[in-house]
């Protein structure tokens, strides 16, 4: 099977538009493409501009000819994941109070319910149908649902058009009426009063920035909301949380480096906001609650990979902060969670996760690890704050997720659930393996590989190599379906944990940004050529995958070393680094000037990104066939940086592969939100590699 090149690709008319920054000019002959209304575009996107809207279509009408003949193994791929996905499922019942709350999926739905049932047991009550919720819709997502403390109210708000603004409700539970109050543009957020007469929830600015707190008082008119906080710095992000104790509201507002937090004493008639320590440059905390205490995680000082200090509620300043699990280098803390007896809190030290427990009354400290060579580990912390349970999540590329409980005191461990796999999954038909690639300034790159046992390691087997590598997310050795089709085809399906982020501690991610952007691309070619060099795969036999911010890793490694590559998927690439941060009217622009610079105010800054920036570098190359995916209402990454990426590469690339571009119409950056309907875009990410390297049969 081979892809229909016989078809003429979309060529975009040019309407050259030039800017000067720092004394240096910037052309950008498809700039056209960047809808003047883009804001009215992300909540309703038939007002899109003619002309934009005909060169989409027709770049979905060339993609849709161009992969005519992988429909059918697009279908057969979709089948065979969906046949490992329980489709009457649901997740374990998470206890609160006279209460047990879970979600489930019917089978044949895509979206999900919300259940609960009584503690000492009874008929199980449906709260919430998204699938209801969702019919005669073209996008729909159930974004939160949050049921009040005496649980007679649930707040749930949804996104239907994918532009990630939410519209939040209020159900009466014995009734399942929705009452009168109905909340728009908001994050999605909400934390309710212990008196559940009201709620917290975040606003959104018009640049689709979480900016503002209110109260809202159910019943009342939205206009007559409290105004809790507002953020004036455009470059920070406000969020709303609730310590696990119930007494306080956090208001977290942060950018990709720096933190602050307020909070607000619920327990009071009328509390006053406080701020626990002022933002400092660089520095990051978040904070929970226990007694006259708040138990901090934070980077301050010199714990690069963070530490948990304590401080007194009565004066919680960085004067007060008194080291509890102290700093130790190379062991990252991620998260932690208070109970009321233990501190709990997940780590990863040499690229492993692990979680550790500590007994408040008297210091004492353990363990939770496993031993395959990699794997993912996730807590969650339920609703309850008085209890001994501790719910985890464990998987690995090769095992099933498993939900345990542990007892914080004896220690025990009990499987509350397995992951089934209908279609039948034996784990001993696959192996995992965790290597270390060279780079080229000798750090040593982890990349976790999944592959079928009987794949042959003589350099012919082809390769899926995925990466990402930005703003300190770690990818986890985690299991999911998809690969499986892969690793059944012969492929070794590989995650490069590049640096940018935080697999190897914080100072993983710091070389992987701003100045130091250009090791994450470096780390991914090092580790292309390591498995070559092992012969995992041959040169031209590799495909590259990465999405959003992974994405622009693509864009960077077609244009450093397009021959190490047999094909290229970039979902929502964020390509056009340089132009939209020159744009400080999107949404994510301010907040990710930490992450690469702001080049309106650095020339520097400027140099540098141009230098990388993969719609700036592309060139007369040989770049392989490409499929990139975009959004039509995506705020993260617009859809016109593939669009413009595509439309360029087509006029210099000398390579002889398609380059095609398709955007999904009613969907954003996380594309389709069904979880069946989710796997159309991995299964044409899975044929496209597939025949690629022709091993469609």
């Amino acid at each position: 099977m081979t892809f229909d090149t016989s078809h003429t690709p979309p060529v975009a008319k040019t309407g050259p538009a030039t800017a000067v920054h720092h004394g240096i000019s910037r052309t950008d002959e498809y700039a056209w493409l960047r809808a003047e209304n883009w804001r009215d575009v992300m909540q309703d996107p038939t007002v899109l501009a003619a002309d934009i809207r005909a060169h989409l279509d027709a770049e979905n009408t060339y993609f849709e000819a161009v992969t005519a003949g992988t429909v059918d193994l697009q279908e057969a791929l979709v089948a065979e994941m969906r046949g490992r996905i329980k489709e009457d499922d649901s997740s374990v019942p998470a206890a609160d109070g006279p209460y047990a709350y879970a979600t489930r999926y019917l089978e044949g739905g895509e979206h999900p319910q919300l259940v609960r049932t009584a503690r000492d047991g009874g008929a199980e009550t449906v709260l919430l149908d998204a699938d209801q919720l969702a019919t005669g819709k073209d996008y729909f997502r159930l974004e939160s649902a949050d049921h009040s403390p005496d649980h007679a109210l649930l707040a749930w708000s949804a996104d239907d058009t994918g532009g990630e603004f939410a519209t939040m409700r209020i159900r009466a539970l014995e009734t399942g009426k929705e009452l009168d109050d109905v909340l728009e543009n908001t994050s999605g957020a909400v934390v309710w009063a212990p008196d559940c007469l009201s709620i917290y929830y975040v606003r959104l600015d018009d640049n689709h920035r979480p900016r503002w707190v209110y109260q809202h008082r159910l019943g009342a008119p939205v206009e007559d909301d409290r105004l809790i906080y507002e953020e004036t710095d455009s470059g920070f992000f406000v969020g709303i949380d609730k310590t696990r104790s119930g007494r306080f509201l956090i208001i977290d507002c942060h950018d990709h480096q720096t933190s602050e937090v307020q909070v607000l004493d619920l327990d009071q008639s009328d509390p006053a906001l406080s701020c626990i320590a002022p933002r400092l440059e660089e520095e990051q905390y978040s904070l929970d609650h226990h007694g006259d205490d708040f138990f901090i995680l934070t980077n301050a000082g010199e714990a690069e990979d963070f530490k948990i200090v304590t401080a007194p509620v009565a004066s919680a300043g960085r004067e007060n902060w008194q080291d509890l699990i102290s700093h130790e280098p190379g062991r990252l803390i991620i998260q932690h969670d208070l109970f009321a007896d233990h501190l709990t809190w997940l780590e990863r030290q040499n690229g492993l996760p692990r979680i550790m427990i500590r007994r408040l009354a008297d210091g004492e400290t353990h363990a939770i690890d496993f031993a395959e060579e990699a794997y993912s580990l996730g807590m969650q912390a339920g609703y309850e704050f008085d209890t001994s349970q501790l719910r985890f999540t464990y998987s690995s590329m090769t095992t099933p997720a498993q939900v345990f409980d542990y007892d914080l005191e004896s220690r025990e461990r009990f499987l509350r659930k397995t992951q089934e796999v209908p279609s039948g999954h034996d784990p001993a038909d696959y192996v995992t393996e965790r290597l270390f690639a060279k780079s080229d300034d000798g750090e040593e790159v982890p990349v976790t590989i999944l592959a079928h046992r009987d794949t042959p390691r003589d350099g012919t087997a082809p390769c899926l190599l995925y990466g990402y590598g930005s703003y300190g997310m770690s990818m986890p050795a985690a299991f999911r379906v998809g690969p499986l089709s892969l690793a059944d085809r012969g492929f070794i399906y590989a995650i490069a944990h590049v640096r940018g982020g935080k697999e190897k501690g914080f100072a993983w991610y710091a070389n992987g940004r701003r100045e130091l952007k250009t090791n994450t691309f470096t780390d991914f070619t090092a580790v292309a050529r390591h498995l070559i060099t092992e012969k995992y795969t041959g040169k031209g036999r590799i495909i590259a995958e990465g999405g959003s911010a992974g994405g622009m890793l693509m864009g960077a490694v077609a244009n450093m070393a397009p021959e190490l590559f047999g094909g290229i998927v970039a979902e929502v690439p964020f390509v056009d680094v340089l132009g939209t941060m020159l744009d400080d009217t999107l949404p994510l622009t301010p907040p990710e000037w930490p992450e690469w610079g702001n080049p309106i105010a650095d020339k520097k800054a400027y140099e540098r990104i141009a230098a990388y920036s993969p719609y700036d570098q592309v060139g007369a190359l040989p770049y392989p066939p490409i499929l990139a995916m975009a959004g039509l209402t995506d705020p993260r990454v617009t859809y016109w940086e593939p669009a413009k990426w595509v439309a360029r590469l087509r006029v210099h690339s000398t390579g002889v592969g398609p380059i095609a571009l398709k955007t999904e119409m009613h969907a954003g950056h996380g594309g389709q939100a069904g979880r069946f309907d989710r796997l159309k875009d991995t299964a044409l990410a899975w044929a496209f590699a597939l025949t690629v390297t022709d091993m469609t049969s």
